[in-house]
């Protein structure tokens, strides 16, 4: 299991402060959204500047018409990123025009597709999917699987029965962790370390226990050491 560290912060100098304060452990970095938009992708190249060694997992979560998802998908092979991620609700004609888009590439990035997001609530997401969580997540995964992606983002609740009926190898990769116990804060399906790994989650994604930390660099040693 691998720690990605969440850079959520308001502004860009804070990310690469908090970058610069974690750049001698091995671990990924997630940019998401709101980084993304206001930093670009300058903001990558001030990462790897402060550490070459560093993964790079753009959380953009892509949700358009297929070949749009797809353009955008060759356009993040010229960042230079490690992974990225696609909304499964998309649909599987959106997910495998994106892989087949991506075939000409020797090293393209991990792909994952995101099943739920760990802020609904299980009513809320009936609300919207018309489906419980479980069944719908477990559905996502096995549209990704066989629209060839590598895995998906899921909560750590769903990992174990994806991996089921997927593969060992689909990986999973589970954001509102809370290593020990923290706040949950807007997150409704948070999970620890140790539930974490029972669930056979891959990739782990920590922000605030690790950004609100008095010494973050000691917050993400921890971690590391529960892996």
């Amino acid at each position: 299991m691998q720690l990605c560290v969440a850079l959520d912060l308001p502004t860009a100098k804070e990310n690469l402060d908090l970058v610069t304060k974690i750049k001698d452990y091995d671990v990924w970095l997630k940019v998401g959204l709101r980084t993304y938009i206001r930093d670009g992708k300058e903001f990558l190249k001030a990462i790897k500047k402060i550490n070459p060694d560093f993964k790079i997992f753009l959380d953009l979560k892509l949700y358009d018409i297929p070949n749009t998802m797809a353009d955008a998908a060759e356009s993040i092979m010229g960042l230079g990123v490690d992974m990225f991620n696609v909304h499964a609700s998309a649909g599987k004609r959106a997910m495998k025009e994106v892989m087949n888009r991506l075939k000409k590439y020797d090293n393209r990035p991990i792909v994952l597709a995101v099943t739920a997001l760990t802020s609904f609530s299980e009513d809320e997401f009936v609300d919207v999917y018309e489906s419980p969580i479980s069944k719908k997540a477990d559905q996502f995964a096995k549209d990704a699987m066989s629209s060839g992606l590598d895995g998906v983002v899921c909560s750590a609740f769903e990992s174990e029965s994806i991996k089921k009926i997927t593969s060992d190898d689909f990986m999973t990769l589970t954001p509102g962790i809370r290593p020990f116990g923290e706040d949950a804060g807007d997150q409704k399906r948070v999970a620890d370390i140790a539930f974490a790994q029972n669930a056979k989650v891959d990739f782990i994604v920590v922000g605030r226990p690790i950004y609100r930390a008095d010494n973050p660099a000691e917050v993400v040693k921890k971690i590391l050491k529960a892996l």
